[in-house]
C-alpha cells in the first residue's frame, strides 16, 4: 500500500482512538462518580494506546477504565469504537467498574480458569448508588415527605409478628417502674414507647436541643416573618451558644448517671427490654425482608433506652411533615422491603451471613452429640450440607478478593488450588470413610456427585441462566469462540474421564450371578439378580485398565495447563481484555476494600478448615441414608451432594444473565465442569495412589451416557453464539429428565 493510501487510514485510526477516549455527553453526566470502564477490545480494529496511557498507577487513584467486550455476530453491529474491521466482525459491550480493584476483578471474570464472581470486592460509595440502595443502608433517622398510606400489608404484619408483644412488655415494665416511685419518669417513657413500638410508622423519636434555636420553619397558621428582615446574630454568638449547649448536654448526662432511678431502670427495665428487642431484632434479621424492624429494635438497645427520659420526645405524623428543631433518633415508614436481598455486610450477602450460625450449630451437634441424643443422623446430615453453602460463598469471596489484589500468577495459582476445595474436601473424606468401613457405597456416592456436578454445570446452570435472563432480554449473545475453548476442553475431559469405562466394556466380560429360570422345561429366559463386568481383581484391570487410568490422570491436568497457556497467554485475544486508564477530574474517592489480601487469606484458610469439618460430618451421617432410605444412591449423589455446594455459582450465573452478560453465565458452568474432569478427578486418583481408598474411573452406564449426551447437547446449543429462554428451557428439561432417571434407578447392590 502506498503512503498516500495509508494516510487516510492512519487519520481514521487517530479519530477513532480520540473518539473512543472522549466521553460522550451522557458519560459526562455520569462522571460525577469515579467510573472505571472496562473494554474488551477487538484486535481487528487495530487501535493501540500510547505507552504513557498504559502505565499502571502505583496508588489507587480514580481512573476511567474502558473495556469493551468483542463478540462476533452475524448482524455485523458494533458499539463504542468504530473501525472497518469492527463494523464487519464484532459487537462491543462496555462494562463499568468504580476502581482499579473492581476492574481487575471484572477482567479476571473473563479469564479462563478464574472463578467468576458477581459481588463487589470493594465498598461502593453510597452517594453514587440508587435511591433504593440508599434506603437499604439508611439508619432510620431521616424524616421524609411521605405522601402514601402507611397502612400497608407489611406494616400490618409487623403488628401481628412484633408490635403487640413488644408493646405489651413495655406496659409491664411501665407498671413496674411506677411501683418503684423513683422510676416514674421511666415509666412514663415506657408508656410512650409502648404506643410507638406498637405502630412506629410515620412517628418520630426526637432528642430536642437544650437551647432551642430560632427556626425559619413555620407550621400552618403561624405568622411568616418579613422576608427583608436582617439577621443580627453574629457567628461568634452562634458558636458560643453551640458550645454552651454541648457543655450543658454533657453535664446533664453526668447528672443522669448519678440518679438512683437510673440504676433501678437498668436493673428492672433496661435488661428485660434488651432481651426482647434483641429477640425481635434477630428474628427480623433472619427474615431478611424485615431488616428495617431489626434496625428499629437495634436502635432502641443502642440509643433510645440509654437517653434520659426527659430528653426524648415522640412526635405524631402531623408534626413530621417539616424538619423539627432537634436530633432525629428514630423514624420509620415501612416494616418490609423486598430489595433487602441485595443487602451486604462487609461485602457478604445477607443470606450468607444469616446461614453462618448454622455452621456453628452443625459443628456443635455433630461433634458434641456423638450418640444422637439431641438430633438424629438425618438432621445432622441436613445441617452439615446446608452449612457448606455459606462456607463456599466465603471461599469464593476470598478467592475473588485475593485475585483482584494480586498479579496474574498468584491469581491463577489460588484459583487452581482453592477453586475446587469445596468439593474435594467432601470427596476425600467420603472415600476415607468408605475405605475404613469397607463400604463401596461411599465410592459410588462420590462418583454420582462428580457426575451430578458435571451435569448441573453443563445443563442446569446455563439453562436456568438462559431462562431467567431470557425473560428480561429477548435474545442474548456471547462470544462463541471463547466458549469454544471451554467446549473443546469439555470434550477432551469427558472423553478422558470415561475412556477407562469404555475400555473395560470393550475388553471385559459380563458376569451374572443369581440367575434363575422360571419355566419348568428351562426354555424361557434367565433372570439374574447381579450382573457386572469382570471384577477389578483380574488381570485385565491390573495390567490394562489401571495403567490407562493413570495415563488419563496425567494427560487431563496437562491439557488443563495447555488450555490456560492458550487462553491466557498465546491466544488471549480470544477474550480480548485490554485495560486503559484515564483520570477523572474532580474526584478523590478512596478505595475501601472489603477484605484485604491477608484478611482474605486468613478467612480462606478458616473457611477451608470448617468446610473439611462439615464434609466429615456429611460423610459420617450419610450412612443411614444409604442403608435405610428409599432414595436411590445415584439420586442423592447427583442432586444434594453435587448441587448444594454450587448454589453460590448458580446465583452468580443468574445475576450475570439478568445483566445481559450471558457469556459469564455460560463460563460459570463450563469452568466448573472443566475443573471437575481435569483437576478434581485426577487429584482423587492421585490421592488413591498415596492413600489407597479404592477409587477408580469405572463409572456406571447411566453416568457414562448422561454425561456424553449432555456435553454434545451443550455444544449444539452454543454453536451460533446466541441464546434465548427457549434454548434454556430445553437444557433445563433435559436435566430434569436425567434427574428423573436417577431417581427411579435402583441403587447399587449393598447400598
Amino acid at each position: 500500500m502506498s503512503e498516500i493510501e495509508q494516510e487516510p487510514e492512519l487519520a481514521f485510526r487517530r479519530r477513532s482512538t480520540q473518539d473512543a477516549l472522549t466521553p460522550s455527553p451522557s458519560q459526562s453526566l455520569r462522571s460525577e462518580a469515579p467510573l472505571y470502564s472496562l473494554s474488551l477490545w477487538d484486535r481487528h480494529c487495530g487501535l493501540h494506546l500510547q505507552t504513557d496511557m498504559m502505565d499502571t498507577p502505583s496508588s489507587l487513584t480514580p481512573k476511567l477504565f474502558a473495556v469493551t467486550c468483542s463478540t462476533p455476530t452475524h448482524n455485523h453491529s458494533c458499539e463504542g469504537i468504530t473501525c472497518p474491521h469492527c463494523l464487519m466482525t464484532t459487537t462491543k459491550t462496555t462494562l463499568l467498574a468504580e476502581n482499579e480493584v473492581e476492574a481487575q476483578k471484572l477482567a479476571n471474570n473473563y479469564k479462563f480458569g478464574f472463578k467468576k464472581w458477581k459481588s463487589h470486592v470493594t465498598q461502593r460509595p453510597l452517594e453514587d448508588r440508587s435511591a433504593i440502595v440508599k434506603e437499604l443502608y439508611s439508619d432510620l433517622n431521616v424524616i421524609k415527605q411521605y405522601s402514601g398510606s402507611l397502612f400497608t400489608l407489611g406494616n400490618l404484619l409487623y403488628v401481628l409478628l412484633f408490635g403487640w408483644w413488644v408493646a405489651m412488655l413495655y406496659l409491664i415494665i411501665a407498671i413496674l417502674m411506677f411501683v418503684t416511685v423513683v422510676g416514674i419518669p421511666h415509666g412514663k417513657l415506657c408508656c410512650s414507647l409502648a404506643g410507638y413500638y406498637f405502630w412506629p410508622f410515620g412517628k418520630v423519636i426526637q432528642k430536642p436541643y437544650l437551647y432551642p434555636r430560632k427556626s425559619s420553619v413555620r407550621f400552618y397558621g403561624e405568622d411568616i416573618p418579613d422576608a427583608t428582615a436582617v439577621e443580627t446574630t453574629s457567628l461568634l454568638d452562634v458558636a458560643e451558644r453551640i458550645g454552651d449547649a454541648s457543655l450543658h448536654t454533657t453535664s446533664a448526662e453526668v447528672k443522669y448517671w448519678h440518679r438512683p432511678s437510673t440504676y433501678v431502670w437498668f436493673l428492672l427495665g433496661y435488661l428485660p427490654l434488651v432481651l426482647v428487642h434483641g429477640l425481635a431484632s434477630f428474628i427480623a434479621w433472619i427474615l431478611v425482608i424485615t431488616i428495617p424492624v431489626a434496625k428499629l429494635n437495634g436502635r432502641a438497645i443502642a440509643v433510645i433506652l440509654l437517653i434520659p427520659p426527659e430528653q426524648l420526645q415522640i412526635r405524631q405524623p402531623k408534626r413530621t411533615e417539616v424538619p423539627l428543631d432537634g436530633e432525629v433518633v428514630l423514624c420509620c415508614y415501612h416494616a418490609m422491603n423486598f430489595y433487602y436481598y441485595k443487602y451486604t455486610v462487609v461485602g457478604i450477602n445477607v443470606f450468607a451471613v444469616n446461614l453462618l450460625p448454622l455452621v456453628v450449630v452443625a459443628l456443635v451437634l455433630g461433634y458434641g452429640d456423638t450418640e444422637n441424643r439431641y438430633a438424629s443422623s438425618h438432621v445432622k446430615f441436613a445441617l452439615s450440607v446446608i452449612a457448606i453453602v455459606p462456607l463456599s460463598h466465603y471461599i469464593g469471596m476470598a478467592i475473588a478478593s485475593i485475585s483482584a489484589q494480586s498479579n496474574f500468577a498468584v491469581g491463577a495459582v489460588v484459583n487452581a488450588t482453592f477453586g475446587s476445595i469445596t468439593e474435594l474436601t467432601f470427596y476425600i473424606t467420603a472415600l476415607i470413610k468408605g475405605s475404613h468401613k469397607g463400604n463401596k457405597c461411599y465410592e459410588e456416592v462420590v462418583k454420582s456427585a462428580l457426575t451430578g456436578t458435571l451435569l448441573g454445570c453443563v445443563l442446569f446452570i446455563p439453562g436456568i441462566s438462559m431462562v431467567i435472563g431470557g425473560c428480561k432480554h429477548q435474545e442474548q449473545r456471547f462470544n462463541s469462540r471463547s466458549a469454544g475453548v471451554s467446549s473443546a476442553l469439555l470434550f477432551i475431559s469427558v472423553g478422558g474421564v470415561f475412556a477407562p469405562t469404555l475400555f473395560s466394556k470393550a475388553y471385559g466380560s459380563l458376569i451374572c450371578q443369581g440367575c434363575t429360570n422360571s419355566t419348568q422345561n428351562g426354555s424361557g429366559p434367565f433372570e439374574c439378580s447381579d450382573c457386572h463386568f469382570s471384577g477389578l481383581q483380574n488381570a485385565l484391570f491390573h495390567s490394562h485398565v489401571q495403567p490407562l487410568i493413570y495415563t488419563v490422570s496425567i494427560l487431563l491436568p496437562a491439557s488443563y495447563v495447555i488450555g490456560l497457556v492458550f487462553a491466557l497467554k498465546t491466544h488471549n485475544h480470544i477474550y480480548d481484555i485490554h485495560i486503559s486508564d484515564r483520570h477523572v477530574s474532580g474526584h478523590s474517592h478512596n478505595v475501601v476494600i472489603h477484605w484485604s489480601r491477608w484478611r482474605a487469606v486468613v478467612l480462606l484458610i478458616v473457611a477451608t478448615v470448617f468446610m473439611s469439618a462439615c464434609a466429615e460430618l456429611v460423610s459420617e451421617h450419610i450412612n443411614p441414608l444409604l442403608s435405610n432410605s428409599a432414595i436411590s444412591t445415584y439420586f442423592l449423589g447427583v442432586t444434594v451432594l453435587a448441587m448444594v455446594p454450587e448454589l453460590p455459582e448458580i446465583v452468580n450465573g443468574i445475576q450475570f444473565a439478568l445483566q445481559n452478560n450471558i457469556s459469564l453465565s455460560l463460563e460459570v458452568g463450563s469452568s466448573i465442569a472443566v475443573q471437575v474432569c481435569m483437576l478434581q478427578i485426577p487429584i482423587l486418583v492421585l490421592f488413591s495412589v498415596i492413600y489407597p481408598v479404592g477409587f477408580n474411573l469405572l463409572f456406571s452406564d447411566l453416568h457414562l451416557w448422561a454425561s456424553i449426551f449432555s456435553v454434545i447437547l451443550m455444544n449444539y446449543i452454543f454453536m451460533d453464539g446466541k441464546c434465548d429462554y427457549f434454548q434454556g428451557t430445553a437444557l433445563v428439561v433435559v436435566y430434569l429428565i436425567i434427574m428423573s432417571m436417577y431417581f427411579f434407578a435402583p441403587s447399587q447392590s449393598g447400598c
